[in-house]
């Protein structure tokens, strides 16, 4: 049990830290995800928080649930902006999640 809550907060930490860093596209799979998943949010943390919904993310050639979260903004105004994935051709792209003012 120890070791899936600390892989759980490996992932979430290493998500925020790649969702904050921009738009960019990052990963790419030859096959769409699957549908999304669907859960309880709960209270947040404190004043101020926001929740970023779950995505898939294309690890090792197989799809990965990566959980939704609260954040707390980086600024004043700011909203997030989930990643999404696309067709682009024969290929799936995911844009990551970032904050927008």
């Amino acid at each position: 049990m120890k070791r899936k809550l600390l892989a759980a907060t490996f992932l979430v930490t290493s998500a925020i830290s790649i969702g904050c860093a921009g738009g960019a596209y990052y990963a790419s799979a030859s096959f769409g995800p699957p549908p999304p998943r669907y859960g309880v949010v709960g209270v947040a943390p404190g004043p101020g928080y926001a929740w970023a919904d779950g995505y898939w993310d294309w690890r090792g050639g197989n799809w990965a649930w990566v959980g939704g979260r609260w954040m707390h903004p980086p600024r004043s105004g700011a909203v997030w902006v989930a990643p999404r994935w696309h067709q682009d051709g024969r290929r799936w792209r995911r844009e990551r999640g970032y904050w927008r003012r």
